[in-house]
């Protein structure tokens, strides 16, 4: 709603802005290469200081790798209260985001940082991307395979976290899956025809993908029996462990889907579950499709085929 306040620019350059709900922005700087750029920061989701700085680095660093984008510097963003935490806390915090980066390639090159009673920290991340390697969310075509890359489940999980319901061994597979680096997938994936990707955060699998559907002019069929779950997170479901973003996503994305009456309330949650630091939802070529899962599971990403895109219907998504 804010967005529709903000007055529209004409400046020369920019490739990729927000109308579409894209996952970074795109700035032209030659005729082959842009700039890409996108921030993320959020409040601990798990306990693990050393884990939370790990993942808030592959959730930033993820919105570079879904637009086709190669990452290269990134800037901290901290929020850290004054009192009641000890600072050695924010240093391991800052360690396991720094090991992110090294991993991916990236340079920290500075940040910024202000007092807040609430823990916050994340990055804001440019990189670099050929021109003919964007990957908006306006680019799906009729016909496209839909490939997903990570389970689902991580906000049921970390909501079970929070309320202290959440047992050990899916604590761990689900740090595991967040703190995973989507840029073998992305890698992959633009070896091929690809005609969107974003990946799937705050807004769920049912919200980002309708950003697609709604952007490409198209719709989606999602097979619900091929998705893939983190373990416990339909038992967090049926347990009711259900943060308020989930809740908004089904207001304000359900009206636009069509879920079969087959699919229990509990798969339902999951399907408007905001997950953090999720996998790329990538829309391929169906002559491709194949030979791609089968190199992004040759790299051990346990990526699945779960639907089909179709000319544009009633709805935006039919799950079935």
């Amino acid at each position: 709603m804010a967005l529709k306040m903000i007055p529209g620019q004409n400046i020369p350059g920019v490739l990729v802005g927000f109308q579409n709900s894209d996952d970074a922005g795109v700035f032209q700087l030659t005729t082959d290469i842009s700039l890409v750029q996108t921030v993320d920061f959020f409040a601990p989701i798990v306990d693990d200081a050393y884990a939370y700085g790990q993942i808030a680095a592959a959730n930033a660093l993820s919105d570079v790798y879904a637009m086709g984008g190669s990452p290269k510097t990134a800037l901290s963003i901290v929020c850290f209260p004054s009192k009641g935490v000890d600072f050695s806390t924010l240093g391991t915090i800052m360690r396991g985001g720094l090991e992110k980066l090294a991993e991916a390639g990236v340079a920290l090159v500075g940040g910024h940082s202000v007092r807040d009673e609430e823990i916050k920290f994340g990055y804001a991340i440019t990189g670099i991307i050929d021109n003919k390697n964007i990957k908006q969310n306006n680019g799906a075509q009729v016909g496209d395979h839909v490939i997903l890359t990570k389970p689902l489940g991580t906000g049921l999980i970390t909501t079970a976290i929070k309320k202290s319901g959440a047992k050990r061994e899916h604590i761990q597979v689900a740090i595991d899956t967040m703190a995973q680096l989507n840029r073998t997938a992305a890698e992959i994936a633009l070896k091929f025809r690809v005609h969107a990707m974003t990946d799937i955060t705050g807004f769920g699998l049912l919200g980002h993908a309708s950003e697609v559907a709604k952007a490409s002019h198209v719709s989606i069929e999602i097979h619900h029996s091929k998705l893939r779950m983190l373990p416990g997170a339909l038992e967090y479901s049926r347990q009711n462990f259900c943060s308020a973003g989930l809740m908004n996503n089904e207001l304000f994305f359900g009206k636009d889907v069509f879920i079969s009456d087959a699919i229990s309330p509990e798969f339902r949650k999951v399907l408007f579950d905001p997950q953090t630091s999720g996998g790329l939802l990538i829309f391929c070529q169906s002559d491709d499709a194949n030979v791609l899962l089968n190199q992004l599971h040759t790299a051990n990403i346990p990526a699945v085929a779960i639907g089909i895109t179709s000319s544009a219907a009633d709805h935006l998504l039919t799950v079935v």
